[in-house]
């Protein structure tokens, strides 16, 4: 049996949104949209530094994920990948701002990807933010800091952060990009990885 190729599979933003948005206009009264920002760390943008710490206390005890939803076809997109290709699930849990909140983040985490990704073993579940340690054939993920020289093909997943990023910046880094609406992010990925693959 020829052995699959290995994909290096962000969550957040590209699998799906967290909880943060919902807390934070719950928070603060408002009913902000998630393209409503450029900056990746929305509560850093959209929480009063004054209110910052209030916001912490406020969110403890609170699941990012519990109600999380998965963005437009990754769940049916994903299934179709997993025949093909063998996926681990990277991604970070430390909240740079709370760092005692992570291990709620941690566990919200496992618990939402064991829900919603049921075909992929927990065994390949790699809770971190050192993504450059690791080398795959494949590697998807919203963050271009993310996308390493240890990997074949690189795809930047699009998001509400990351729509400025150029066409020559991509080129000089040897990066695909899978569109530029996140809404539509799964059907481009579906395109580059299956429809293409032959």
């Amino acid at each position: 049996m020829k052995k699959k190729k290995i994909l290096l599979l962000d969550v957040d933003e590209v699998i799906v949104f967290s909880g943060f948005l919902p807390l934070i206009n719950e928070f603060l009264h408002t009913n902000y949209k998630i393209d409503d920002f450029k900056d990746y760390y929305i509560d850093e943008a959209a929480i009063p530094k004054e209110k910052f710490e209030e916001f912490k206390a406020f969110k403890k005890g609170k699941s990012l994920y519990k109600n999380a939803e998965p963005l437009p076809h990754a769940i049916e997109t994903i299934k179709k990948l997993n025949e093909v290709y063998d996926i681990y699930l990277c991604s970070d849990c430390i909240d740079p701002f709370d760092i005692e909140y992570s291990g709620e983040v941690f566990k919200d985490k496992f618990y939402l990807l064991r829900k919603i990704l049921p075909f992929i073993p927990p065994k390949k579940f790699i809770f971190t933010g050192s993504k450059h340690l690791f080398k795959a054939d494949i590697q998807i993920d919203d963050r271009l800091s993310n996308l390493n020289e240890n990997s074949k093909i690189k795809i930047l997943f699009p998001s509400y952060h990351n729509k400025d990023i150029t066409e020559k910046e991509l080129q000089e880094k040897n990066i695909l990009r899978a569109g530029y609406n996140w809404q539509e992010g799964w059907l481009e990925t579906e395109k580059i990885l299956l429809t293409r693959k032959k």
